[in-house]
């Protein structure tokens, strides 16, 4: 019981941080801070999904490091990522000793991560606030649906999500994002960008879980007390951001 207790005071302690650290970099709202900051969660997570493959190669660190040098030179990360790939198929075919299992770091998280920093160069913090609000009410809105009403389990990736939680934590989102998004797009586009960022969430969430059930580990790391590691906290963005980058550039 003492240990419940303890482990709900850490997770609400830390979750407090990572709000007031959410706010301060919003509110700077500078480039360099941005950049500098999700450098830090990339690199951590990267080092969390390394793990999760089961990859045990220390100097990939280094190419992550000089990929994100890149990203702040460079204001399409997405275009990063595609020559990222192109030069490491290219080294698997010259060296013919690089495992192709060594690239998954460079998709999981990376993908994420750089359509993340593109979307605040090119959107600024307005569609980073959009962001947040749609996975983060997609968490709350499943939990809370799931909850009251959740019968059906959803996938055997996660077995604590129900359908019913999953449509409801869609629907939460669709409608929360909806506000934020129309202050930077048309009502109809900040319907559908909502709830497709919202959907890509909930997989974002599962494909973590599905690579914890896969490595038998319960959290990614364990940096964050309370909840687990940064990939725990940042899964659904990785998805989400990669669609709404892409139907903003896309539909609007």
């Amino acid at each position: 019981m003492q240990t419940a207790k303890n482990s709900t005071q850490e997770r609400i302690v830390t979750a407090v941080f990572l709000v007031i650290g959410v706010l301060v970099v919003g509110l700077i709202n500078n480039f360099w801070l941005m950049w500098t900051v999700m450098g830090i969660i990339y690199l951590l997570a990267f080092h969390e999904a390394t793990r999760l493959f089961g990859i045990n190669n220390s100097s990939l660190y280094a190419y992550a490091a000089i990929l994100w040098l890149a990203a702040a030179l460079y204001p399409y990360g997405e275009d990063l990522f595609v020559i990222a790939g192109l030069i490491f198929a290219a080294a698997v075919a010259y060296t013919q000793n690089i495992p192709p299992k060594n690239f998954l770091p460079f998709i999981y998280p990376t993908a994420g991560m750089l359509f993340m920093l593109s979307m605040y160069q090119d959107y600024g913090m307005g569609a980073m606030l959009w962001l947040l609000v749609v996975v983060a009410s997609t968490d709350i809105g499943a939990y809370v649906v799931g909850r009251s009403i959740g019968k059906t389990p959803f996938s055997v990736s996660s077995p604590s999500k129900t359908r019913e939680g999953v449509y409801g934590g869609i629907a939460v989102a669709t409608a929360a994002g909806f506000f934020i998004g129309v202050t930077i797009v048309g009502i109809p586009q900040a319907i559908i960008i909502s709830m497709a960022a919202a959907i890509g969430a909930v997989f974002g969430d599962l494909f973590e879980s599905y690579l914890k059930r896969k490595a038998g580990v319960k959290d990614s790391g364990s940096i964050l007390p309370g909840h687990g590691g940064v990939l725990d906290r940042i899964d659904g963005y990785l998805f989400a951001s990669i669609i709404m980058l892409v139907l903003l550039r896309g539909i609007v």
